[in-house]
């Protein structure tokens, strides 16, 4: 958990390098101090990892955070693709402010990235992303897991009901073969690349997520110092 002013330095410097350096999705003169950072990061909790073997921070990701927020709109979900949310209860504005969050910043550094497709996508997912094969622990996106269980544990924690995130609906029907069953809450758009907004429940999560990630995110949560 990046819970420092040191930490945290270390999330914003990371993306820097990865939205604005690596991909050029973000202007870099916007942020002369090389610290990639927007409105919803004081109100976010940070997960860091960090690859122990080089000692580098390979990725990082963030839990936006409802409660007590004063932001408009409470999450970034609702800024990019607010007119595309279904009319229906997976709408946030038909949740209660503060029992809901959202998983956003994912990022990866390039060498972390290194299957082929994966160079150009900050969550490190290529067209094999989710091919099952013999070998699927080797095929499997640890670190990317690792980041978004992460995000989930921190959730957990806070006693959020569910939570939001923006992503491809390939990677979507992916994450169900692992028992993280994303809903689809509005329709796709053309955000750096084709996304849609979707949420999960707490039920949900916990229901249907596979033994071994169920061990992984208990494990990842203790690792944190998180009780879920």
């Amino acid at each position: 958990m990046a819970d420092t002013d040191e930490l945290r330095k270390e999330v914003f410097r990371l993306r820097y390098d990865v939205y604005c350096k690596e991909l050029g999705w973000e202007a870099p003169e916007n942020f002369p101090d090389q610290l990639e950072r927007d409105i919803y990061d004081p109100v976010s909790r940070h997960c860091l990892l960090k690859h122990n073997r080089s000692g580098e921070y390979a990725g990082t990701v963030r839990m936006v955070m409802t409660h007590g927020s004063d932001i408009e709109p409470p999450i970034p979900l609702v800024a990019h693709c607010g007119d595309n949310l279904f009319d229906g209860p997976l709408r946030p504005d038909r949740l209660p402010l503060g029992s809901y969050g959202e998983i956003s910043r994912l990022a990866l550094r390039g060498q972390f990235r290194r299957r082929t497709g994966e160079q150009s996508n900050p969550e490190g997912h290529g067209p094999q992303l989710f091919e099952w094969s013999q070998d699927e622990r080797r095929r499997f996106p640890h670190i990317a897991l690792g980041l978004y269980l992460g995000a989930s544990a921190v959730g957990l924690a806070d006693g959020a009901v569910g939570v939001y995130a923006m992503m491809e609906p390939r990677l979507a029907r992916h994450l169900r073969f692992a028992g993280i069953r994303f809903e689809q809450a509005g329709d796709p758009i053309d955000f750096r690349g084709l996304r849609a907004p979707y949420y999960i429940s707490r039920e949900a999560l916990i229901r249907h997520l596979s033994r071994p990630l169920k061990k992984l995110l208990f494990a990842v949560a203790e690792d944190l110092n998180l009780h879920i």
